[in-house]
């Protein structure tokens, strides 16, 4: 009778504890400016499949507490200008990528990039194909285009931190020789299938956002210049705009790379060092 009772009792105190049992932190976050004004922000993350949804109820809960979501580069942009940028990324008729890098990068490309045409992918200039890497969350599995789904349905709009050309021009026109180094030492090691990605990938289940960023910074050690360009004065260019945000009465979801959230030059510490109050979800 005492054990049947003492089965009971444990038992009870188990389903309590896992009652009460905190839910996982996502890479989610809600920002409470100085003046009361609340944001949310949201990391996103290159190459998730379909194994990665649903995403972290957080994503839903910040998407629902909000009236607009804000993401890297504005979306509302002419097809004329869209042309006009990618047509600066591809060689003229009779160049190939085969003449600009190391016969060992163009056949690393390759495999990276097998699902693409060689014929098509030859005439990518370095630049563009790390555009392409860079644009991988933003398929359509990634954050961004569920979100953007989302919002397209239920009819909230969808704005830019960056306009198109501000975001197109951290990459574009940069030299052969520089964007294959950039490409070699930062963008193809993180994709896909590889040691690095499956490490941001387990950091961003678990909101991990200081992890991220030191592990986007060792990938980024050797390229100072391309580090600060990409990370760092782009999150400062982001406080003022999210800054104002935090005045309007309407509330957004600001859903950016998880690489910018991090770390001391992160977006969440530049806000924090601001007077915003961060709380993780």
């Amino acid at each position: 009778m005492f054990s049947r009772f003492l089965v009971l009792r444990l038992g009870l105190a188990l389903f309590a504890f896992a009652s009460v049992a905190p839910t996982p932190a996502a890479s989610v976050w809600k920002v409470t400016g100085p003046n009361g004004g609340t944001i949310y922000l949201g990391g996103s993350i290159h190459g998730l499949d379909s194994t990665d949804y649903p995403l972290p109820s957080a994503y839903n809960r910040a998407f629902d507490a909000t009236s607009a979501l804000v993401i890297e580069d504005d979306p509302n942009v002419s097809r004329r200008e869209t042309v006009k940028f990618f047509k600066s990324g591809f060689y003229s008729r009779g160049d190939s990528l085969k003449n600009h890098v190391d016969p060992r990068t163009y056949d690393y490309v390759r495999r990276v990039f097998r699902t693409v045409p060689e014929a098509e992918l030859a005439k990518c200039k370095p630049w563009m194909l790390i555009t392409m890497l860079w644009s991988g969350g933003t398929n359509e599995l990634g954050v961004e285009a569920f979100l953007m789904n989302r919002a397209r349905i239920n009819k909230k709009p969808i704005l830019g931190l960056e306009s198109f050309r501000e975001h197109a021009n951290v990459l574009a026109g940069m030299p052969d020789k520089q964007a294959e180094l950039v490409l070699l030492q930062t963008f193809i090691p993180q994709a896909p299938g590889t040691d690095m990605h499956d490490k941001l990938l387990s950091a961003w289940r678990r909101g991990d956002a200081d992890t991220i960023a030191r592990l986007t910074h060792e990938m980024e050690r050797d390229l100072p210049t391309f580090a600060r360009r990409l990370i760092v004065e782009r999150n400062q260019n982001w406080i003022p705009k999210i800054e104002r945000y935090l005045r309007e009465k309407r509330t957004y979801f600001v859903v950016a790379g998880a690489a910018h959230m991090g770390g001391p030059n992160g977006v969440l510490a530049l806000l924090k060092a601001r007077g915003c109050r961060i709380e993780q979800l």
